[in-house]
């Protein structure tokens, strides 16, 4: 392997991903996540991929990094102890979110707390109007007061939230400087630089969340950056964000909350280059790896982005249940759904998977870590799915009768089943919590799942897919070359990207000011050249640019493609042509006689995306026969049945594999059910097609 590589690393709830490329040439590695120190797993597993690829440290040219550590702070509340300064009279604004039931007829309803307890808001008197102007001046005697609190409770960071400070951030920023000079060691964030947006508890609740993860965060890419100069990988290191761009260390750790959704959106970018390079139109990726399962619709080889998502659902992963973060990010849905969530049976004698996972420590209890309740990855593992003395390449040895014994403890006993089918429910009823999952972000979308072909990657899906494939209608289903560890690779593939957004009223009638409107966007732009052009080198810059746009009188806006251009004199006709074509394509129809209005201005600044190599197909493959087989589920007989066992790296584009049938290789492995049959195209993709349609 030649010098100079590209290294790409993810940390996983469970384990922790390496995909190194140089010359051509492609190395993968995983290894077990250490919660209590992640640098530590990164290290190793950086190590071991070094070794296994025969090259230096010192020959990396770039490494990408992605991890769950900002979303783990969140859901487990292990974040920084975090206070708030806010404008008086609104402390409890954060609290009342949006004064509304999320689950209506639950009188046992619990709301998500906040990340900062009622005694750590602090009200200061100043205020800004709406539009920009200062009514009351900010009382700085009141903020050394407050610091003084600050130093007494051991504060470690503070989130400056004060009304309307998008549209003037002076009260943010002269606070900030009084905190600063008063409390130097402390973390700061201001609500108008992480979200410089309209309505306030979805700004504040960003902020917060950006402020209780910041010393978290900055703590561990501290300690990994020294860590990697010792190893001697002297060279750029950058992290990806939740829109599934690349971003530099120093902006990761001012605005870590962008990171929060990173390691999935890696999974969401190497589907989009699958699906070109195979010119399959309408996708649905299914990422699953030990803790979570993520699901995103991607159409002309692009995915679906959002300006807001949710983090920490704590109600049957219901809308609204979980801390709002306005933030660009690939729009997916997310459920606890992988290798490691937990197996039990409920009260009303049902069996529940997940939310919660066994992770890496002590993992499932197939693993012999100390693990002993039932698991998804224990289920695969009785099931004949996994064959526990080759699992992760042989690396993590398994124990099946600890999995069988975990199984029927907290399964099979309380349902008085027999081991096959407390192992078979296990997966049946996993891949149905994915199934719905999918249906209903497809009907929140719009959409319709049928017709779609299914691109699957991580530990866990390619053992799924095909049978989720079933239960979803789908008749394609793609396995990439390095599915184990997708998302990392999905990292390689990764633009140098920054999202900006402003909020900035204005309608569309005769008082539309283009000169005002295109200073703003000038202003955008340079503010997101400024962070993407250094590390872009000589790579061309697309800019895409969208408008939140509404009717007079409606609360919420969508979310609308505008010219990359100047507004000239016809800007105002041209924004309303096309927010009334976005509004019918939603809705299915426009609202006559009303005016048109925009609420703010966004802009994605990104390198261009180099054009996928498309992959050829063998028309006329022969049948190949295994040279092993073993006893494995079939979910449609209910019985175990003879399989043909294939090594991937063994299969060719002239042939084909007929289900049921396992692949097999050290990061994952797929199962070819009854209805599918495998084949492997030039890039080494596996295409299962179901033979009775």
């Amino acid at each position: 392997m030649t010098a100079k590589a590209r290294l790409a690393v993810d940390i996983g709830g469970t384990f922790t991903d390496l995909a190194l490329e140089a010359g051509g040439e492609r190395v993968t590695t995983k290894v077990l996540t250490t919660p209590r120190a992640p640098e530590e797993g990164v290290l190793t597993g950086i190590g071991q991929i070094l070794t296994k690829a025969g090259i230096p440290a010192s020959d990396l040219s770039i490494i990408i990094h992605g991890t769950t550590l900002a979303t783990n702070a969140i859901i487990e509340r292990k974040g920084a102890k975090t206070a708030m300064l806010v404008t008086e009279g609104f402390r409890d604004s954060i609290e009342m979110a949006y004064e509304n039931r999320f689950e209506q007829y639950d009188i046992m309803m619990d709301r998500p707390p906040s990340l900062v307890p009622r005694h750590l808001r602090y009200g200061i008197r100043g205020r800004i109007a709406a539009g920009g102007r200062e009514i009351e001046a900010l009382d700085e005697a009141a903020i050394r007061t407050v610091c003084a609190s600050l130093r007494e409770e051991e504060v470690g960071a503070v989130a400056i939230c004060f009304l309307h400070s998008y549209a003037n951030s002076g009260h943010e920023e002269r606070a900030r400087d009084i905190i600063a000079e008063e409390l130097p060691d402390i973390s700061i964030t201001l609500s108008s630089e992480v979200c410089p947006e309209i309505r306030e508890y979805e700004r504040w609740s960003t902020a917060t969340a950006n402020a209780y993860i910041q010393p978290v965060m900055a703590s561990y890419l501290s300690r990994l950056v020294i860590a990697l100069s010792q190893m001697g990988a002297d060279c750029p290191f950058f992290m990806i964000t939740s829109a599934g761009g690349l971003t530099d260390v120093d902006l990761a750790r001012r605005f870590p909350i962008r990171l929060v959704e990173s390691g999935p959106a890696g999974g969401a970018i190497l589907a989009a280059h699958v699906a070109s390079e195979c010119a399959f139109d309408d996708i649905v990726s299914f990422d699953m790896g030990g803790t979570t399962a993520k699901i995103c619709l991607i159409e002309d080889s692009q995915p679906h982005y959002s300006r807001s998502f949710e983090v920490a659902r704590q109600y049957r992963f219901l809308k609204g249940s979980g801390l709002p973060i306005r933030i660009p990010v690939i729009d997916m849905v997310e459920i606890g759904a992988g290798g490691g969530s937990v197996a039990r049976v409920d009260e009303m004698a049902r069996i529940q998977i997940g939310p919660d996972s066994m992770g890496s420590e002590p993992g499932p209890a197939s693993y012999d870590r100390g693990g002993d309740m039932a698991t998804v990855t224990d289920g695969n593992v009785v099931l004949g799915r996994i064959d526990p003395d080759h699992f992760a390449g042989g690396t993590i040895p398994m124990n099946k009768a600890k999995a069988e014994a975990a199984i029927m403890a907290h399964v099979g006993d309380p349902l008085d089943l027999e081991l096959f089918d407390a192992a078979l429910g296990i997966s049946e009823v996993v891949e149905e919590n994915m199934a719905n999952a999918s249906r209903v972000h497809a009907v929140e979308l719009g959409r319709d799942l049928k017709g779609r072909t299914m691109i699957a990657f991580g530990g866990a899906a390619p053992l799924h897919a095909a049978r989720l494939a079933e239960k979803l209608g789908i008749s394609r289903v793609v396995i990439p070359a390095s599915a184990g560890v997708g998302s990392a690779v999905g990292f390689l593939l990764a633009p140098i990207a920054f999202e900006i957004a402003q909020s900035r009223y204005t309608s569309l009638d005769t008082r539309f000011d283009v000169a005002a409107i295109n200073a703003l966007r000038e202003t955008l732009y340079e503010k997101a050249h400024a962070i993407v052009a250094p590390g872009a080198g000589d790579q061309p810059l697309v800019a895409t640019w969208t408008a939140d746009m509404r009717y007079a009188g409606q609360g919420h806006e969508i979310t609308v493609d505008i010219p990359e251009t100047p507004f000239d004199d016809a800007a105002a006709e041209t924004l309303e042509a096309l927010f009334i074509k976005a509004y019918v394509e939603k809705f299915g129809r426009s609202i006559p006689g009303l005016s048109v209005e925009v609420s703010g201005w966004s802009l994605r600044l990104a390198t261009a995306m180099k054009p996928a190599e498309k992959a050829a197909f063998s028309t006329n493959p022969v049948l190949l026969a295994p040279q092993k087989t073993r006893q494995v589920a079939d979910p449609l007989s209910n019985s175990m049945v003879e399989a043909g066992v294939y090594e991937r790296a063994a299969l060719t584009p002239d042939v084909v594999v007929d289900g049921p049938a396992i692949i097999v290789e050290d990061e994952t492995t797929t199962v070819v059910t009854a209805r599918y049959r495998a084949q492997v195209n030039s890039l080494g993709h596996i295409i299962l097609e179901r033979k009775d349609v």
